[in-house]
């Protein structure tokens, strides 16, 4: 019978040199050498008022590669990074082999706000020395992430303050109950669940009423709009998206095409991508060249970010609603779409029309005739009107055919009050009228040369999204507040850079 070496695994006193744990080409390497000898961190000084009294502070250095190295490996939590730095090998060689408190890590996360878009702008000066940015391609998308508030606790100010009277209600009811049992003969013994549902219902209405106090508006949109706010972060929204609706913040990126570094970061809390993708542009600005490209989904094609960008002359390729029903690649996409899903869809089912729509009547252009569906011809009374900028022709159906008919409750939404059915047919744009930026980009996105461009979009800043959430298990903003979520999400996409850096043999 053959016989083996025992393998023990348990603790034990080990000496270890700290310094060769961290392996030339890793990421831990990397992050060691860019830290300690590229990065100016005299920013963090102001932080402290400890030069002749009060003890000594951790180095922001050590507190930033643990913190860093971490959010690699998909910890996020204090707690966690503190557990880490006491049993990870990796995180001992990090820290010097020094343990701080998760409050330390707690606050030294929440207050980078001023301090991270310096750091952040560094490595991209790095990345750009080692020939990583090309300045071909910017590629811009977003991703909804969860937020560390409460949905149920959103609402306008009118519904809290209904919230407000009713918990005040049924907390003066229930007193009242009380105050007539303790007038009893032989008073009962008082619930000590309803002493406690009282007090409850009193904590919570006079919370919300210090925060409608602390909040005298409510919360409006881009477009003056009235949102709803939140009372556990106010700064975050209500978003949809394809897994239901999130109380969260939108991380949005910039990425360049040559090795997907991420050349702009921001965090903000509204669900509506149109309203972002002008400060991200701008953001990333500084590296962009007169040639620089920039892509990005239907969620950010507007008229007015498609008029700054061309008023800015910026090369630019932003997809509209309908640019994959024109391309001829997309074609066959329907039969992928009629097919069950395999995970639960929480969209609420398409309706049918209820009344017949202008492609159920047969049309014929050349010959400028229409035919409704009950084979009644009508006549054109307009064939060139213009309706929303766009020529059209339209066909009315007539007295004598219309009234006797016996599908008017299926052509007329009034069949009542309604005569007879109209139908109009676009033609296109009409001549002469404003300058449509929408049309422009059509053309743009259309042609050849816009369609091949575009199609590296997706292979651009999509596996950047996925490294994220899958890799480093970002699943979740832990934060409050915009400046803090905006920081967090930086500290992300630090990561995913100095990677980048690791993988092309930075610091090797």
């Amino acid at each position: 019978m053959a016989r083996y070496k025992l393998i023990d695994t348990s603790p034990r006193f080990l000496a270890v040199d700290l310094e060769r744990q961290l392996l030339p080409g890793t990421f831990e390497h990397a992050l060691n050498y860019l830290v300690d000898r590229e990065l100016d961190l005299r920013c963090f000084d102001r932080r402290y008022k400890n030069d002749f009294t009060g003890a000594s502070a951790y180095p922001p250095a050590m507190l930033l590669k643990v913190v860093l190295f971490a959010y690699s490996r998909g910890i996020v939590s204090s707690r966690g990074i503190e557990r880490a730095c006491r049993e990870q090998v990796t995180f001992i060689a990090l820290s010097g082999d020094s343990t701080p408190h998760f409050t330390t890590f707690a606050d030294f996360v929440s207050t980078l706000g001023a301090e991270i878009e310096p750091l952040f702008k560094e490595v991209l000066l790095i990345c750009d020395r080692q020939g990583l940015i090309g300045r071909e391609m910017f590629a811009i998308d977003g991703v909804k992430l969860p937020a560390n508030a409460s949905k149920g606790k959103s609402g306008t100010r009118a519904d809290f303050q209904h919230q407000a009277d009713k918990m005040e209600a049924a907390a003066r009811a229930m007193l009242a109950r009380h105050r007539e049992n303790d007038a009893l003969a032989i008073e009962p013994a008082l619930a000590e669940k309803e002493v406690r549902q009282i007090e409850r219902l009193t904590k919570g209405a006079a919370q919300m009423r210090r925060w409608l106090a602390a909040n005298p508006q409510d919360r409006k949109g881009a477009k003056g709009k009235v949102i709803k706010s939140n009372r556990t972060d106010n700064e975050s929204a209500k978003m949809a998206t394809s897994k239901g609706v999130i109380q969260g913040y939108t991380g949005v990126a910039a990425v360049d095409d040559r090795h997907q570094i991420i050349v702009a970061a921001q965090a903000h809390g509204t669900g509506s991508e149109q309203a972002l993708l002008l400060p991200v542009v701008e953001a990333a600005s500084p590296l962009c060249s007169v040639d620089t490209l920039i892509t990005a989904d239907a969620g950010y094609h507007s008229e007015p970010n498609l008029k700054a960008l061309a008023e800015q002359e910026r090369p630019a390729l932003i997809a509209d609603n309908l640019m994959r029903k024109r391309d001829e690649r997309f074609k066959d996409q329907v039969k992928h779409k009629v097919k069950p899903d395999p995970l639960y869809d929480k969209a609420h089912p398409k309706k049918t029309a209820r009344h017949y729509r202008p492609a159920d009547f047969v049309y014929d252009a050349k010959a400028g005739t229409c035919i409704c569906p009950a084979g009644k011809s009508l006549y054109r009374n307009g064939a060139s009107c213009i309706h929303n900028g766009r020529l059209a022709v339209k066909f009315q159906g007539a007295l004598r055919d219309c009234q006797p008919c016996s599908q008017r409750d299926k052509c007329l939404r009034k069949p009542q009050t309604t005569k007879a059915r109209q139908v109009c047919f676009f033609r296109g744009k009409a001549s002469g009228g404003a300058v449509s930026y929408t049309e422009i980009m059509k053309q743009a996105i259309d042609s050849e040369r816009g369609r091949r461009l575009y199609g590296g979009r997706f292979a651009t800043v999509e596996p950047v999204f996925g490294n994220l959430r899958y890799n480093k298990g970002l699943d979740r903003f832990t934060l409050r507040g915009q400046k803090k979520v905006d920081a967090q999400w930086k500290l992300y996409c630090l990561v995913h850079n100095i990677e980048k850096l690791a993988h092309h043999g930075y610091a090797a």
